[in-house]
């Protein structure tokens, strides 16, 4: 600030000697000296380099000057007024923007309704909603473009913070009129691509089991996959809450699980953690927590 630039407390000595129409009263309304208002405005006025008030006897009367320099320093308190609760905003976290990344399953079913309970509770908040595979989400958490991702983990996790959210039981599914025989009868399979952490994990524990792992279809897509062998082209190995869902659910091949897979709530060691992404993070913690207990949630 130049010398020749008013201070708002300044300005403010001068919005309150036009609204109170005395310096006594003006001071008072301030809760400070007379001396120091009229210190105030003469400061005011050397900076400025115009006159504001007149000496009529005993009595200042403002000048025609005075009431237009008013009207530009009420405009400059309020945008400064302004400012400041917008930077109070921000430290409280009622206002900001959240970049979200979500694999389609825990959009859509496990955390859709937090989204819109989060977006009506705090209303001051964006939250931009990237639904991607998992590998994809984390590429975006690393490169910056992320701020929180719900996700497959990959397996290197260095400089990762991750919290569990959902542990997730998968199953087998077969095509309608399918015979389930040993594990070695099954197939062939309808899966998600290659590089999907949750296909590496199945095609594990199926191998394990004895089964034969031929993918003759991928989809990133739960919904597809499910569609794939309701059509009966193959089998696959989803979550309860993808594949049994009105108005096309798919029967289980075994009811118990063949693999368990965890969505956890991962954010850069580095990056920063405004409030607004606390209480969002919170948030989808405290809902993982009340679906499915505390005694459910892994342990990272």
């Amino acid at each position: 600030m130049s010398t020749q630039d008013p201070s708002p407390t300044q300005l403010s000595y001068l919005v309150a000697a036009i609204d109170h129409g005395g310096w006594t009263e003006a001071a008072q309304a301030l809760g400070v000296s007379t001396s120091a208002f009229s210190q105030g405005i003469a400061e005011l006025e050397r900076r400025l380099g115009i006159g504001l008030f007149a000496k009529e006897g005993r009595v200042r009367v403002p000048t025609p000057e005075a009431e237009k320099a008013a009207t530009y320093a009420r405009n400059v308190l309020a945008e400064l007024n302004g400012l400041g609760r917008w930077a109070n905003d921000i430290r409280t976290g009622d206002t900001g923007r959240i970049r979200a990344g979500m694999i389609d399953t825990a959009a859509i079913y496990h955390f859709g309704e937090t989204l819109v309970r989060f977006s009506s509770i705090h209303p001051g908040i964006s939250v931009q909603l990237d639904v991607r595979p998992s590998a994809a989400l984390f590429d975006e958490l690393r490169s910056g473009a992320l701020d929180v991702v719900v996700a497959v983990p990959p397996s290197n996790t260095d400089g990762l913070d991750l919290r569990p959210l959902v542990r997730e039981p998968l199953y087998v599914y077969a095509p309608p009129g399918a015979t389930v025989g040993a594990p070695d009868t099954w197939g062939p399979w309808v899966g998600f691509p290659e590089v999907s952490r949750t296909r590496a994990l199945v095609s594990r524990e199926l191998r394990g089991r004895g089964a034969s792992v031929d993918v003759i279809a991928e989809s990133s897509q739960p919904a597809v996959l499910c569609e794939m062998v309701r059509l009966g082209m193959g089998w696959t190995v989803l979550s309860a809450v993808d594949a049994e869902r009105e108005p096309h659910v798919l029967q289980r091949a075994i009811q118990q699980p063949v693999a368990e897979r965890a969505l956890m709530l991962a954010r850069r060691n580095d990056g920063p953690c405004p409030e607004a992404l606390i209480r969002f993070m919170s948030m989808l913690i405290g809902e993982a927590t009340a679906s499915q207990g505390a005694s459910d949630l892994i342990t990272s």
